[in-house]
């Protein structure tokens, strides 16, 4: 029971900062590689069976029928011809192979007769200098997993979410991989949900850089309202975040709950685990998004004052501005018989009224706090 022990330090190395690292994902497969099989092996007593040629996947399967032990074949982006071979293999669902060929699915676990098939979104952190109304923040792809007694099938979507890295520790650590694929599909549930978990982090100082800026006082140099569609784009993203994460969380609950017959009963109490896991990012998400309501409504209302205030200050002016209009105005009329019209003292005197008017009503506006 040791290999039980080790195997969340085997899935789970420590993690780094996305924003330090640039994400917790490698590349996909070389540009160089015209296939869309990434790497095909078979594993027998969880160390894998060196061969003097790479195997083809129809070569894997009759060394893995041959000599027991089991097959696992990654593919990037296959398309229907290039995956047809391989579903007739293993003898796939046709829905599930339809599924696995076009993407764009939602998170899901289906069960069919001699294998599970498994739907996770990757999510990748984008990496920006100033987040603006046009920055990407969260980049997904998908890996599609299928179970079965002696093979493991992963068909990932997207630029991001390598699964290279990931094989090479299980290698690293027989007694897990003698456990069967089961052990392969808790590996990779549980690197997805950590990266959800990193990515959170990352989305999280954003949000608070966001929300400093909004609350900060005296800004000078930004629009009013200008981080209106900041919060929107972020709203978008952590919306695309919600997606991935809220539909597995049924999934990995029956993976951890229900007795299945492809799944190691070792293993699968591991999968509680991932569900955990996946809970409190899912919380995490979900408060992402009400934050991000009441930041929108408080800028909202912040731009609403103060279009307010602008309004009250023109309004005093105006205010002011009426006095000496209203005088001249009037003095300004053509008539022979007004009074102080010929006083030598006429027009300092009424200059001065204006005046003292004026500063009377600046004053009670002032203390009334509308300039």
């Amino acid at each position: 029971m040791s290999m039980i022990r080790d195997l969340r330090a085997v899935v789970r190395p420590s993690r780094v900062s996305l924003r330090k690292e640039g994400g917790t994902y490698d590349t996909t497969r070389s540009p160089a590689t015209s296939s869309a099989v990434v790497d095909c092996a078979v594993y027998r007593d969880g160390r894998r069976i060196e061969t003097e040629t790479p195997l083809t996947p129809h070569e894997a399967v009759r060394l893995a029928r041959r000599d027991g032990g089991f097959v696992w074949i990654g593919l990037h982006e296959p398309t229907e011809a290039e995956f047809s071979g391989i579903a007739s293999e293993f003898g796939l669902h046709p829905l599930a192979v339809e599924d696995a060929v076009q993407a764009h699915q939602r998170p899901k676990l289906e069960r069919y007769d001699d294998s599970l098939f498994t739907v996770f979104k990757t999510i990748h952190y984008v990496e920006h200098d100033q987040l603006d109304a046009n920055s990407e923040v969260v980049e997904t792809g998908e890996v599609m997993c299928f179970t079965g007694r002696d093979f493991f099938i992963t068909v990932r979507h997207g630029g991001q979410g390598s699964l290279r890295a990931l094989r090479h520790r299980l290698q690293d650590d027989p007694e897990l991989l003698a456990k069967g694929p089961s052990a392969v599909l808790h590996a990779i549930a549980d690197h997805v949900v950590d990266g959800y978990i990193a990515v959170a982090d990352a989305v999280q100082d954003d949000i608070d850089e966001v929300e400093t800026e909004v609350f900060s006082p005296g800004r000078k140099g930004s629009p009013r309202g200008s981080d209106a569609g900041r919060i929107y784009q972020l709203k978008r993203e952590v919306l695309e975040f919600k997606r991935a994460v809220s539909p597995l969380l049924r999934p990995m609950q029956l993976l951890s709950e229900r007795p299945m017959r492809l799944i190691d009963p070792d293993i699968q109490k591991y999968f509680r685990d991932v569900a955990d896991h996946l809970a409190r990012v899912q919380e995490q998400v979900l408060g992402f998004d009400e934050l991000l309501n009441s930041i929108l409504q408080a800028n909202l209302a912040q731009a609403s004052v103060a279009q307010n205030e602008d309004m009250r200050k023109i309004t005093s002016w105006a205010a002011i501005i009426a006095v000496p209009t209203m005088v001249c105005g009037v003095y300004g009329m053509n008539f022979d018989h007004m009074p102080e019209l010929h006083w030598r003292y006429g027009y300092p005197v009424i200059m001065g009224i204006t005046v003292v008017i004026c500063l009377g009503i600046h004053r009670t506006l002032k203390r009334n706090g509308w300039l």
